[in-house]
């Protein structure tokens, strides 16, 4: 089997154990580096929550937009359509398959199932 090329995934996680924030409600996003059964967290990068009850800040997703455009998906508990589509409109595909589920081996079983 040939090597998995190396990806940058992004992370909506409270404590970087499991994947277990909203993608609104993310103020952090962990990014790993992954390939094969190599993972490694890379940087922690900052962000404004975009939701903020029922209305979400155009503002803050475009710096979200911005800090996660060099990751090739970022994964969330749950995410809504709208940020789905801005999402794969820069080439991030929105991944929420591993909700509530340990960051580590989901990111692990992300690249390697693809």
């Amino acid at each position: 089997m040939a090597e998995q090329p190396l990806q940058k995934l992004a992370v909506a996680s409270k404590d970087g154990i499991s994947i277990n924030l909203h993608f609104g409600h993310a103020d952090t996003f962990w990014i790993y580096t992954v390939s094969g059964k190599e993972i490694a967290l890379l940087e922690k990068r900052e962000v404004d929550k975009y939701c903020h009850g029922h209305t979400g800040s155009q503002s803050a997703m475009q710096k979200i937009l911005a800090t996660i455009n060099d990751c090739t998906a970022v994964f969330s508990a749950k995410i809504g359509d709208g940020p789905t589509e801005k999402l794969r409109k820069i080439g991030v595909f929105a991944v929420s398959d591993y909700a509530y589920e340990a960051v580590e081996e989901s990111l692990l079983a992300y690249v390697n199932d693809r």
